[in-house]
């Protein structure tokens, strides 16, 4: 169903798509029922369901640490947080689904490489500072791509982000909480927290995706309001905020060319490396064998359930037809 769904990617200029367009420059919501372009729909499909698979595999190297939290409060903390991801996916899957692909067909193309997830993910979580770096680092980035979606031309997707971002924050919060206990900590503690964001500083700039100049999808995604700002602006955005939690914290940000730039009102900053971000998304990170090798047992486990739950409600549409 997918793959004929999206099978034409032509550019489309015909009346339909221009009204289509106007609709969008008009501020209008799409909604799932409402003609669009095959090139729309595919887009964000992708776009929705590479979303919700980093929601989904995003909950593996933090329930890593659920067991091994310092306290239990963090350990409920922490549960809490992996909860909200799981559900997060599933708001996600929903979505999706009312563009006409399955979550069954989501999760396969994830499984055989077709959808990718977000490449922070693929790098480990060593130690206790590492769910703090996470919370503040990671989770800070996601908001920040996240926040102008609540804006996205798509109905559904819109308002999944709602709700999306609301939890969101309380993750940044909770994170920054931990590196705030770390850093004001013993001085093994303070250096567990830098060693924490000397690692994910990076990788965590590189979840804005590519730079402008080498990003496939942005200039179309940006007419359709698919997406509201550019790589670049979202990256500039998240530094500039993020320099100062740093400085409070008593931590250096691990990038020798950090300064402040009067001109421009922000940050001059190290990019970085885009060979080994395309690496991972290859699937050559430290962790992507892992993270595949957890979904696709998943998968295969929950077999038995998808079964079970297809033969109930064949039984159900059977005795329902009899009755009549």
């Amino acid at each position: 169903m997918y793959a004929q769904m999206v099978k034409s990617e032509a550019a489309d200029d015909s009346a339909e798509a221009k009204a289509f367009q106007a609709r969008i420059d008009a501020g209008e919501k799409i909604e799932p029922k409402d003609w669009m372009p095959a090139g729309y729909r595919k887009t964000l499909i992708r776009q929705m369901g590479q979303h919700a698979h980093s929601e989904i595999v995003g909950q593996l190297p933090e329930g890593n640490w659920i067991t091994r939290a310092p306290t239990l409060e963090r350990k409920a903390i922490l549960l809490a947080k992996v909860q909200d991801e799981a559900g997060h996916g599933l708001y996600l899957y929903c979505a999706a689904e009312t563009l006409g692909v399955s979550r069954d067909e989501l999760t396969e193309m994830l499984l055989d490489g077709r959808m990718k997830y977000s490449s922070i993910f693929n790098y480990p979580t060593l130690t206790w500072a590492d769910m703090g770096a996470v919370g503040w680092l990671v989770d800070g980035a996601a908001i920040m791509n996240q926040v102008p979606l609540q804006r996205t031309s798509f109905g559904p997707y819109s308002r999944a982000m709602i709700r999306i971002c609301k939890e969101e924050s309380f993750h940044q919060r909770q994170g920054y909480d931990i590196m705030m206990k770390m850093a004001a900590g013993t001085e093994a503690q303070k250096k567990m927290a830098q060693d924490a964001l000397n690692r994910l500083w990076f990788p965590s700039l590189m979840m804005f995706g590519p730079s402008d100049k080498d990003s496939v999808h942005s200039t179309q995604s940006m007419a359709w309001k698919i997406k509201m700002n550019t790589n670049d602006e979202l990256r500039q955005k998240f530094v500039d905020q993020t320099v100062p939690q740093a400085e409070y914290l008593g931590l250096t940000v691990p990038d020798k060319d950090l300064k402040w730039n009067d001109e421009k009102g922000g940050y001059d900053f190290t990019e970085p490396d885009w060979d080994e971000f395309f690496d991972v998304l290859k699937g050559n990170g430290p962790c992507n064998t892992e993270r595949l090798a957890a979904r696709n047992k998943a998968w295969d486990d929950g077999k038995w359930v998808r079964d079970g739950l297809l033969a109930h409600a064949e039984k159900r549409s059977i005795r329902k037809v009899a009755a009549q």
